[in-house]
């Protein structure tokens, strides 16, 4: 029998955190705020990320309001994604409270049944499941020329993947998120117990860049516990406007990719705007045993949830920090 081969753990360098080489020039301002200028350009087709694909069941309305649109989403009688307005067209009920009956929605206040043929005053929204997460079109707010599907960034099999989803909201813009994204050089100084030793090889100028060139290339290892980490290089790119994708290219987990998508939601009561950052991890791994992970997903996904909503909670911290320099002039440049 073949032996299975070892975790390819190495030992961290024992640089304390206040003597990591410093990354602050690397950082450079221009240089993120150029690699967003050129991701805000790229089409979206008027698509956003609702949720997980798994958040949307069957029997049951999933309700979210998006840029300012109230939306419902739920399954049709055949299983297919299905969204449209979140108010009912007859009084305005919140649709999300309602029900589910063979596939249309069936108002709670008076029983109206709405489909995806619509109704008087009520179109449905063009919606799409790509396996992991829930997507709605709406072109009003987008205001681009429509796409029929959304930009899906390519990932490993999902016949063969293990995949989380993970949601968290923050008191910022999109931009604000996609600029953190942007940002690699950030990891080990404000993730310290997650990344260590990490240096960016390669990042795009400031100024015209061509697509293929268009990425920041960073290698770094994945803390798993005190001096030991998988040592791993990743891209970063950013395919749409609300989305940045790291995608594994050497190391443990070869092709897995991590997608971070910001949604803009509804502002809050005070006038500020909301985000929902919903990251997805799609892993994959050749090892052995990453099958009978994946058969223990149940198991396996809160941990991969735990594991990115710590490292937002601090992300979410320098996205809002920086949408309120932003919002009152003081942000530097």
């Amino acid at each position: 029998m073949r032996r299975p081969r070892p975790l390819p753990l190495s030992l961290l360098g024992g640089t304390r955190w206040a003597e990591q080489e410093p990354t602050w020039r690397g950082a450079r301002p221009d240089v993120i705020d150029g690699a967003l200028k050129r991701a805000e350009a790229r089409p979206s087709g008027n698509w956003f990320v609702l949720g997980a694909s798994d958040e949307v069941r069957r029997g049951r309305p999933f309700g979210r309001t998006v840029a300012g649109v109230e939306v419902v989403a739920w399954r049709g009688a055949d299983g297919r994604l299905l969204a449209g307005p979140g108010a009912c067209p007859h009084l305005g009920a919140p649709l999300c409270d309602s029900r589910v009956t063979g596939g249309r929605l069936v108002c709670h206040w008076h029983g109206l049944a709405l489909g995806e043929k619509g109704f008087a005053g009520w179109e449905p929204f063009p919606a799409h499941d790509d396996g992991v997460l829930a997507w709605v079109r709406l072109d009003a707010a987008g205001g681009e020329e429509p796409l029929p599907e959304p930009v899906v960034p390519e990932r490993p099999p999902l016949g063969l993947a293990l995949s989380a989803v993970t949601t968290a909201v923050g008191r910022c813009e999109p931009q604000d998120v996609v600029a953190n994204r942007l940002d690699p050089w950030h990891g080990a100084w404000f993730h310290p117990y997650a990344f260590a030793d990490l240096t960016v090889v390669g990042a795009p100028g400031s100024g015209p860049v061509a697509e293929e060139d268009d990425t920041f290339v960073v290698e770094v290892a994945f803390r798993v516990r005190g001096r030991f980490g998988v040592p791993v290089r990743a891209v970063f790119t950013a395919p749409d406007p609300r989305t940045v994708v790291m995608r594994i290219t050497e190391g443990e987990g070869e092709g897995s990719v991590v997608e971070t998508h910001a949604t803009p939601l509804t502002p809050d009561g005070h006038g500020r705007p909301r985000t929902a950052v919903v990251e997805a991890v799609v892993a994959a791994s050749d090892r052995a045993g990453f099958a009978a992970a994946r058969r223990a997903a149940p198991l396996v996904r809160p941990l991969m949830r735990h594991t990115a909503a710590r490292l937002w909670k601090d992300d979410l911290a320098y996205a809002e920090r920086r949408w309120e320099l932003r919002s009152t002039g003081r942000f530097p440049g």
